[in-house]
């Protein structure tokens, strides 16, 4: 969007935004940590008056309740109420008129409305009780109707801010990517440390061991394996050698090597990923909250029922029209007090996300537990989330008894910088295998290592190495060898001189759970595809494995992103589920977005479902949550609405025609209790479910 500044400034439209109950920030310099800043601000705002609204309120409900006919109790209730209505409660207040100056209404004008007639009533009635005793009426207070009201819409409120304030916390991670200062080779040789704001295009910098990349560029002399999984998702370092690119973020391994710079700043594809995941997250309409869509219609009907009951008990009233008008029309507003209908999301709410963290499902946001249910595709991220994310050794296949071959293989593969070398190392040190002393070590790039003991030869590594070395691999082996490169497996090869001796299988496997979960996923009718770094090869073999039947290879985040969206264009409901850097745009893009807890904390953080289990089926019991969660809203709300709807006519004397019977306030009050009893019941049903 554009605006002609010759005819509107910034400052103009932020006062406009700021009238209507929101903000805009307009300081480009710190605008991330302003906006960060201020969520923190307004969260704490909000926590403090949660707090302090339920802890005035208790007593309340308890005097209101329990000991209506103490001395002085409805003083006490006033006393406690006024600051939990007024101070605490404003903000319902301030945004009510905000919404009623452009003619709208939601659910703080119902808050609003309700909760304001309700404490001038009651204030009325305890300091001018004898008006209704001389007309043999009982002066009924509602103070704590209106106290808790304010005490459970505050709490509601809490929990969407607490889901807000994750998002910031997520582009800052990923901003701490890039690191600060960088070490630039001069034009005569010298290395000088410079902050990483002042790269230019063409400088050349060193990377040394266990350093970031800070900025896009291509090696021009040394080598290394680079960590590359928050752009790949692959668990596996690339080995970089010169002309090879190296991105900003990625984590050097144990080489150094020297780049020069050829994108910086906001071109580097890290700063690509950071803007993407800050639009996917600006870019998403929240979704509008059913109760708001009530409130809309249910504020204005209930004020023209009002207007109409004292207009005619004034018109067709016999001597004590006027009494009857004003206790009636109050009791049409009071009665419409949203105490049930307040409880009725956050209750329902608050067990679902209890019911979630006992099936180890951590829900930050309660959008996306009412989402769920609708969800009719799923995207899985390969690595970490369908396989294990580690590589390891599936097969060991001994060609010799000879014990000492074990204990070099092991002091072989801890010499080696290899990636794969961790797998067999891992491997041999959980069977207790010893190292030995090695006359000779040798790597030997691309192809393996070699060493020497005892005067002979040995060497570890791919096929090539084993062919220029003339080790007899004989025809089974070789069909067994790619048999297991076909099941997407590394095959690494162990030789004695020119004799075969063992034959290591390595890969990253699924998980045990993943084919049930996808099985389970697909007869609910939901659609899964998997989205990797990983060439087509092996995301065919996992695929095949898992049972998915659609797959895209060779995918990088925004590729991931892209797809995501194009399903939400396509009329889908998605959920992404990820645990790497390079998921979190896509995971940001998605309806429902959903983690997997032992990854990247950037992904945990842009999620808003996190699995603290690395068990895939703790997806679908993820949705069916969701389902019975909506489901119990949709009754909460009906048993708050049922007493209105019943309620509001007996209050407006609709029956006084016919057997001269006016609503009592305290049945009133009463069957308020019972509204709320009702929907916290109800609520407290879904702790029995079974998932």
């Amino acid at each position: 969007m554009q605006y002609d500044s010759a005819r509107v400034a910034p400052e103009v439209l932020q006062q406009s935004v700021r009238s209507i109950g929101y903000d805009l920030l307009i300081n480009k310099e710190n605008q991330e940590e302003e906006h960060a800043a201020a969520l923190q601000r307004h969260y704490q705002q909000i926590k403090q008056r949660t707090i302090w609204s339920t802890t005035l309120s208790l007593p309340v409900v308890v005097i209101g309740m329990f000991f209506m006919n103490m001395p002085y109790g409805n003083y006490i209730m006033m006393a406690l109420a006024t600051p939990v209505v007024f101070v605490l409660g404003g903000q319902f207040y301030i945004n009510a008129w905000k919404q009623a100056r452009h003619g709208k209404a939601n659910m703080d004008t119902l808050v609003a409305l309700s909760t304001g007639i309700a404490w001038l009533f009651s204030v009325f009635n305890t300091l001018y009780p004898e008006f209704w005793h001389q007309r043999g009426l009982h002066a009924h207070v509602y103070f704590e109707a209106a106290a808790v009201v304010i005490a459970f819409i505050s709490l509601g409120k809490l929990l969407e801010e607490k889901a807000k304030s994750n998002t910031s916390s997520a582009i800052k991670k990923l901003m701490g990517l890039q690191p600060k200062t960088v070490l630039r080779v001069e034009a005569s040789g010298q290395i000088e440390e410079i902050p990483v704001a002042q790269v230019q295009v063409n400088d050349l910098l060193l990377v040394k061991p266990g350093e970031k990349v800070p900025v896009d560029g291509k090696v021009t002399d040394g080598g290394s394996y680079v960590d590359e999984s928050m752009i790949t998702g692959e668990p596996l370092p690339a080995n970089k050698q010169p002309g090879d690119k190296v991105f900003a973020g990625t984590i050097n391994q144990k080489g150094s090597f020297r780049f020069r710079a050829e994108k910086v700043g906001a071109d580097t594809l890290l700063a690509q990923i950071i803007r993407m995941v800050q639009e996917a997250q600006g870019s998403k309409a929240p979704v509008q909250k059913l109760v708001d869509k009530i409130a809309g219609i249910f504020v204005p009907v209930v004020i023209g029922i009002a207007v109409i009951t004292f207009t005619a008990w004034m018109i067709f009233g016999d001597e004590n029209a006027f009494t009857h008008a004003l206790l009636t029309s109050v009791t049409v507003l009071v009665i419409a007090c949203p105490c049930a209908l307040g409880l009725a999301t956050p209750t329902a709410i608050m067990v679902g996300v209890g019911k979630g963290a006992e099936n180890n499902i951590l829900i930050r946001d309660a959008e996306s537990l009412e989402l769920a249910h609708q969800v009719n595709v799923l995207v899985l991220d390969k690595t970490g989330t369908v396989t294990v994310g580690k590589p390891a050794v599936t097969d060991l296949i001994w060609f010799t008894s000879d014990e000492t071959a074990h204990a070099l293989l092991y002091t072989l593969e801890r010499q080696s910088e290899h990636p794969l070398a961790d797998a067999v190392v891992t491997y041999l040190q959980d069977k207790n295998v010893p190292a030995v002393p090695l006359e000779h070590f040798e790597s030997i790039t691309g192809q393996g290592v070699s060493g020497y003991y005892n005067g002979r030869a040995y060497y570890v590594g791919n096929i090539q190495l084993m062919i220029s070395r003339n080790v007899m691999i004989s025809k089974e082996i070789a069909a067994k060898a790619a048999a297991l490169q076909a099941a997407a497996q590394t095959v690494v090869f162990f030789a004695a001189d020119t004799l075969l001796v063992a034959v290591i299988a390595i890969s990253d496997a699924i998980k045990p759970s993943s084919r049930e979960a996808v099985a389970t996923l697909q007869q609910n009718g939901i659609e899964v595809y998997m989205l990797t770094g990983d060439n087509a090869h092996t995301a065919a073999a996992v695929a095949q494995q898992a049972g998915i039947r659609h797959y895209r290879a060779e995918v990088l985040p925004a590729d991931k992103a892209a797809f995501v969206k194009a399903l939400q264009q396509a009329g889908k409901v998605v959920a992404m589920a990820g645990d790497g850097i390079n998921d979190s745009q896509a995971l940001a893009q998605a309806d429902v977005s959903i983690a997997m807890g032992k990854g990247s904390d950037i992904a945990m953080d842009v999620a808003k479902m996190t699995l603290i289990t690395s068990d895939l089926n703790s997806i679908p019991k993820a949705l069916k949550l969701s389902g019975k969660t909506v489901h119990a809203i949709k009754q909460n709300l009906f048993w708050a609405f049922i007493y209105n709807v019943i309620g509001i006519p007996l209050a407006a004397g609709v029956l006084y025609p016919f057997n001269g019977f006016l609503l009592d306030p305290m049945i009133a009050g009463a069957a308020m209790a019972l509204s709320s009893v009702s929907v916290v019941s109800n609520s407290l049903r879904l702790k029995a479910t079974k998932l």
